[in-house]
């Protein structure tokens, strides 16, 4: 399937936020001024879908009124990104129920991380469309310590140059929006070297267990020659993480994969360093490529942008380490 590249955003365009998972009506009013504020600075025209709001039981709204909006985002001539309000659990029950189609044929930018790592791996998959894990509209309403977020949203989605990626030099698992003045700071060590090498991927993945939600369907990307980022949130133990791992690795392509980043861990899963590298060190299908990990995406924050179907030279050693987005 030839791969999609939809045109980088610029000033003037405007931006459509639909809910794919967790509804609009869990974000508070302070936070969506922020937010708003800042796509305004960037001179991006923010609209809503017209069911972002709706509230269920599972915070989320019904199939119909989350497709609904998707298709209208994409159908819209004028909308020239689409946003996720932020995740959730639930945006896979919308795959059986999308026009791929409409979604080829009207190619844009769309954006989102954790939860809609399976709607946009399917988009992939379905479409060839690249899409991008990074900021929902939610995440831009951080007050304080985004600048490291907002310089790689910038990079991937609104410039078209190759870019390095940098360990940010702080970092932070507090919960911001509950008091935006009062951050915790964490000074970051920098990245983790486990197995080195180089290697050049499509990139797949971001959200591991999400991911793995979509083996065994029409919706898991084909992941030949690939280098896959994988994140969890705080939920996530060791040894999930060890088992969503071995379930990729017994997927009958994975001896083509190219190499691994993995994402930083939330406080709250209690993943130690010596943890992780012997849950990698332990797989020998790993051995040959290279892994970095404690790289700035997931659940964390700041995060990165990075194209799902995209392309990134990765070089990992104890001397230098690169990683690079070289289509995106």
């Amino acid at each position: 399937m030839e791969t999609i590249l939809p045109n980088k955003l610029k000033r003037g365009d405007k931006i459509m936020v639909v809910a794919p998972s967790d509804s609009l009506r869990l974000i508070s009013e302070r936070v969506r001024k922020i937010a708003d504020e800042r796509f305004n600075s960037m001179g991006l025209e923010l609209s809503f879908g017209k069911h972002v709001e709706e509230l269920d039981e599972f915070d989320s709204s019904s199939i119909k009124s989350r497709v609904s909006d998707l298709h209208e985002a994409f159908s819209d001539k004028s909308v020239r990104g689409v946003f996720a309000v932020i995740g959730g659990f639930n945006c896979n029950q919308l795959l059986r129920y999308i026009d791929w189609d409409l979604i080829k044929n009207n190619p844009k930018v769309f954006v989102g991380y954790s939860d809609t790592t399976a709607l946009q791996n399917a988009i992939y998959a379905k479409t060839g469309l690249i899409t991008y894990s990074g900021p929902a509209y939610s995440t831009f309403g951080q007050k304080l310590y985004f600048d490291y977020t907002l310089e790689y949203f910038k990079k991937c989605l609104l410039n078209d140059e190759e870019f390095n990626i940098l360990p940010s030099e702080s970092w932070s698992d507090d919960r911001w929006y509950r008091d935006q003045e009062d951050r915790k700071l964490s000074r970051n060590d920098g990245w983790l070297v486990i197995n080195s090498g180089e290697a050049r991927g499509t990139i797949l993945g971001a959200n591991i267990c999400t991911f793995n939600l979509l083996q065994g369907t029409e919706y898991f990307p084909n992941i030949s020659n690939s280098i896959l980022f994988m994140e969890d949130d705080a939920e996530s133990k060791i040894f999930n993480f060890d088992r969503d791992v071995q379930s990729l690795i017994h997927l009958p392509n994975f001896n083509t994969v190219k190499g691994i980043v993995i994402g930083r861990f939330q406080n709250a899963s209690e993943v130690k360093t010596e943890q992780l590298i012997k849950v990698i060190k332990s797989k020998r299908e790993l051995d040959h490529m290279p892994v970095l990990a404690n790289v700035d995406f997931g659940h964390t924050y700041p995060m990165i942008t990075f194209p799902i179907g995209g392309e990134a030279q990765l070089t990992v050693s104890d001397k230098k380490s690169a990683l690079e987005i070289v289509r995106h």
